[in-house]
């Protein structure tokens, strides 16, 4: 107490000695403490979902991009012939990382337990860890062994547990294109071999994906030396528009093509959770309003009940100004004490969320998020320090704003007016 009262204005000392919870009216006290738990419990709240939803977007983000690409050129009627020249031009461009030709088309997979619609795509196994990392998502088996006329075909890990097969099975691929027979027009069918599981993490791929080799797609959708299109991943993801623009005004040597980049492709996914994050941002920064205007009525009532100090330090020479500082301080310190537990508190539980929501579905036997219904099963956190400091920011503003009117209103007090009624 002596170092406060020697290095700090008196405002402050007062103002600490009215903030310690050893008050006579023991009911301020509690509400002062509400404010103050009112507080912190907003502050961790609002740092915890905006960390969960930052984690969401990233995670979401990178496991699209691990499977999609950053750039697509695709060709009229899913057909681009010039393709090897395309690649050779994008070597050309300094923000171009890498480039992959691929075919894509729609088909039914036929196993002995089943059946399930797909996407199919052809890739080039050599060239394919240029734009993605489905390499690193092999659970079983390798992308090489997706070789040129064996008729291998690598499935999701979903899709095979849904229809029973294992490596070494053979299963039917059945795709739109018909086959022109004396009897008539039939879907065209091929058999293949299972050579190997993916595991990306997102249900949309893991069930509804297969992968073959690229010429063997060529002879299945008979595309002679077309493919449908070129993938292509750039040095940095979020030029991705400016890039695509600059590619569509350079290459039009290559006849009729389509360039798309993921921004347009996946667009609803980002924009929808940054619009929640947003909308969340201010839902919660009102239950921090809530909490930090309790202060308004904890300092009406310290007020009421320090009338008679309010005019002893009249009496002795102190100025209005330093009642004012007095109960803003008091009404400050609620916030910041507030504010700084609540920031240590959430930043300790983002940091460890990936251990705590475990915790918690293994205590209670639950799972929060459903592989089959959501796009991540996992719970992610992305702690950002900009969120914190501007939580932080806001919070010890809402909080000062909070103090004004009363203390105001004490600074006005008249101490013969005080001292008469009492």
């Amino acid at each position: 107490m002596s170092l406060l009262n020697k290095y700090l204005p008196f405002e402050f000392w007062i103002a600490y000695r009215y903030i310690k919870f050893k008050q006579r009216n023991s009911f301020i006290s509690f509400i002062s403490m509400t404010s103050m738990v009112g507080i912190a419990l907003g502050v961790s709240a609002l740092i915890i979902i905006l960390s969960v939803m930052n984690g969401f977007q990233d995670e979401l983000r990178t496991r699209i991009l691990g499977v999609a690409s950053h750039i697509e050129i695709t060709g009229a009627n899913n057909t681009l012939s010039r393709w090897n020249n395309l690649t050779e031009k994008l070597r050309d461009y300094p923000d171009v990382r890498g480039s992959a030709p691929y075919i894509v088309g729609q088909g039914m997979l036929v196993g002995d337990y089943g059946s399930q619609g797909i996407i199919l795509r052809g890739i080039s196994s050599d060239l394919e860890g240029n734009v993605d990392d489905l390499a690193e998502k092999m659970k079983i088996g390798s992308l090489s062994d997706l070789k040129a006329n064996a008729f291998n075909i690598v499935l999701g890990v979903d899709i095979a547990k849904q229809l029973g097969i294992k490596i070494g099975d053979k299963v039917n691929i059945l795709i739109p294109q018909g086959s022109y027979t004396p009897a008539g027009t039939f879907p065209r069918m091929r058999q293949f071999n299972v050579a190997g599981f993916f595991e990306v993490g997102m249900y949309e791929y893991d069930s509804g994906m297969a992968l073959i080799n690229l010429e063997d797609a060529q002879k299945f959708f008979q595309m002679g030396d077309a493919v449908s299109g070129v993938r292509v991943k750039i040095n940095d993801l979020f030029l991705a528009p400016l890039v695509a623009q600059k590619l569509s005004s350079n290459l039009s040597d290559f006849g009729v093509f389509y360039i798309s980049d993921w921004t347009k492709k996946h667009a609803n996914f980002f924009s929808a959770v940054q619009m929640e994050k947003k909308v969340m941002f201010l839902i919660l920064m009102l239950i921090i309003a809530v909490a930090a205007f309790n202060i308004v009525s904890t300092l009406v009532m310290a007020v009421t009940d320090k009338k008679s100090d309010i005019a002893i330090l009249r009496t002795y020479g102190a100025k209005p100004r330093s009642i004012l500082f007095i109960f803003i301080i008091q009404g400050s310190l609620i916030g910041v004490i507030g504010t700084f537990v609540g920031v240590l508190l959430g930043v300790i539980v983002a940091l460890n969320i990936d251990q705590i929501i475990p915790f918690i579905e293994h205590l209670f036997n639950v799972q929060f998020l459903s592989k089959d219904i959501y796009y991540i099963s996992e719970v992610p956190s992305k702690l950002l320090l900009s969120d914190v400091i501007l939580i932080t920011l806001l919070a010890i503003f809402l909080s000062v704003v909070a103090t004004i009117y009363p203390s105001m209103k004490a600074s006005k007090s008249s101490p013969a007016e005080i001292l008469k009624h009492d």
